[in-house]
Parts: structure tokens; C-alpha cells; sequence
């Protein structure tokens, strides 16, 4: 990567391009088994802007890698279970995910579970999540078979490693050793299991929501072998100012067009990402943070890709093929 200066804007665009190049090597090389290509089918039963314009790029990077693309609309949401458990059947089929939220509450995680493990593209399924927050990364004892993880969550990671954010002179699996995050969002879907994905690989981790603030880690020179969390509060200014002033990166998911995180509370150098589809930081965060990337959309369709391949690579090896 080329030398940045402090300020510098850097686009998922740029960042994705590396992962979409591997994820073309990949589908080449597997024309002997899919020779029309690999087969995507997204489910979209809702009206949702970001979702619509998620399931855009998805189909747009799809077809320039040479990947089918599915976008099968669901008029009625109650028959969307049946809808997916027909393409979990379908041997045709090597990649499933749904655009959320759905119902908008608990029953979308009941439909995360819908989703065949063996197709889950999004790294939603209960084995996944269980094995994300306990920090196990292989499904297997002869460690053959990687774990899937969340597309966003993994975007992101991604993001920070292309940064340089993680120090690749430490052993893997502790190269945030020393680094200390704010994540602003603790959904299910994002935000907590990213600051436990991030808390896992070494880093002391604020996560913060409307409610209260809580911080992840693996505790005092990585004791522990997976995080542990520790309620710091109710959620105030002046608790989120603390955890902000020293530091590393500060991450933002906020669904909500009005929000703005404080450009003051950033720490001189320090890295911003948003995750959002709102614009979560305003413009004055150039003035503060040493690089800032705006969107992570596009990493997250490359991160959903390379899931795929790895789910075939999983069958196949499963297969003994």
C-alpha cells in the first residue's frame, strides 16, 4: 500500500479489490466442477434502501467474477422460510443469504437459522456465531474445514488489516495486542460479534449502545483464551468521551441519518470506519483521524464471495472430492 497522509479518505472501492482479485482466481479454478459459474441466490422481502442498493453491488460484482446471481423478490414474508428451504434443497444452489431486517425483530433471527449451514454465505448460523465468540476458527479437530464468519464484521477486520492497524510481527490470532477500539452498535448482526471478533484477536474493545457501554477483552497480557465482557455503565457523553481519548479506531454502525459521532472525542491519528449506510461521522473527521474509510459495502460483498468459495471448498472436502 501506497504512503498516506493524515486525513486521507480511503475507499472501500480500493480496499475490495484485492479480495475480488482472489475471488476471480478461485472461481477459474473451480471451472472444471462449476462451469457456468457458481450459483448466488439472495432473498429480498422488505423495502429497505440500504438492502436494495446491497443486493445492486451484490449483483454487479457477481457478474463481473463470472458468479450467478439470484435476486428472488418475496412479495408476502411469511413465505420466505419456504421460499429458502426449497434452495437449501437445491444441489444447484451454492450460496444463500437474505437481505435484512425481515420481521424487524426476534423472528429474523429464527430465519438466520432457516439458512442451510453448508450455504449460509452471511455466517449466520448458530455454529458459527458460537464458534466466533469462542474463538474457535476451524469446524473441524484436524482443522480442515475454516469457520465462516459475518460478512460485516469480517469487512471490517479486513479494512483494518489493509490499514495496518494489525500488527503482523505477533503471533496471528493476537495481532490487536496493545490496540483499543470503540464500536458504536451492538447488534447481533454487527456490531457484537465484532467486537468480539476484534477483543479475540488481542484488542481491548468498547462497545457501545443507546443503553449502556461494555468492554470486551481477553483480559490482563491475553489471559484468557476467548473474550470476556465487563459492563463499564449506563450509556453517557462523558463514559463515551473516556473510552475514546486514547483510542486506535473507532467504528460506527448507527442506523440513523441524524447521527453524528463527535469529532472531538477522536484521538489525533486514530482510524475511523463506518459501517453504516448513514454517513455516521461528518466531514471535520478528516481533521482528526489519520485515515477514515466512509462505507464498507463493498469489502462486505467481496467478504460474502469469498464465503462462498469457502463453503464449496468445505462440501468438497467434506465430499472427499
Amino acid at each position: 500500500m501506497s504512503e498516506v497522509k493524515p486525513g486521507n479518505t480511503v475507499l472501500a472501492s480500493s480496499i475490495s479489490k484485492k479480495f475480488l482479485k482472489e475471488v476471480d482466481e478461485r472461481i477459474q479454478s473451480m471451472v472444471s466442477i462449476k462451469p457456468n459459474g457458481p450459483l448466488l441466490v439472495a432473498f429480498l422481502a422488505n423495502d429497505d434502501h440500504a438492502a436494495e442498493m446491497y443486493a445492486t453491488w451484490t449483483g454487479r460484482t457477481c457478474e463481473s467474477l463470472g458468479v450467478r446471481y439470484e435476486l428472488r423478490k418475496i412479495d408476502d414474508k411469511d413465505f420466505l422460510e419456504e421460499a429458502i428451504l426449497s434452495a437449501n434443497e437445491d444441489d444447484e444452489v451454492d450460496g444463500i443469504l437474505v437481505y435484512y431486517p425481515v420481521f424487524g425483530n426476534a423472528q429474523d433471527q429464527y430465519v438466520q437459522q432457516v439458512v442451510s449451514r453448508e450455504k449460509d454465505v452471511e455466517g449466520m448460523n448458530h455454529v458459527y456465531y458460537q464458534n466466533l465468540y469462542h474463538n474457535i476458527r476451524y469446524l473441524d479437530n484436524n482443522q480442515d474445514l475454516k469457520s465462516i464468519l459475518p460478512c460485516t464484521p469480517l469487512a471490517v477486520v479486513k479494512i483494518m488489516e489493509y490499514l495496518k492497524v494489525y500488527n503482523t510481527l505477533l503471533p496471528e490470532g493476537n495481532r490487536l495486542y496493545g490496540k483499543k477500539c470503540v464500536v458504536v452498535n451492538r447488534s447481533e448482526i454487527v456490531g457484537r460479534p465484532l467486537a468480539a471478533l476484534l477483543a479475540n484477536d488481542g484488542a481491548t474493545v468498547y462497545s457501545v449502545d443507546i443503553n449502556n457501554i461494555q468492554k470486551f477483552s481477553r483480559g490482563e497480557s491475553l489471559k484468557f483464551a476467548k473474550h470476556h465482557v465487563e459492563d463499564l455503565g449506563d450509556y453517557s457523553e462523558e463514559l463515551l468521551q473516556e473510552c475514546c481519548q486514547d483510542a486506535d479506531v473507532i467504528i460506527t454502525g448507527v442506523p440513523s441519518e441524524s447521527y453524528k459521532f463527535p469529532t472531538s472525542f477522536i484521538k489525533d491519528g486514530a482510524v475511523c470506519i463506518n459501517f453504516s449506510s448513514h454517513k455516521n461521522f461528518d466531514d471535520s473527521v478528516k481533521t482528526k483521524a489519520a485515515l477514515y474509510v466512509p462505507s464498507t459495502g463493498k469489502v462486505t460483498v467481496a467478504m460474502l464471495l469469498r464465503n462462498m468459495l469457502r463453503l464449496i471448498e468445505n462440501r468438497r472436502k467434506m465430499a472427499g472430492n
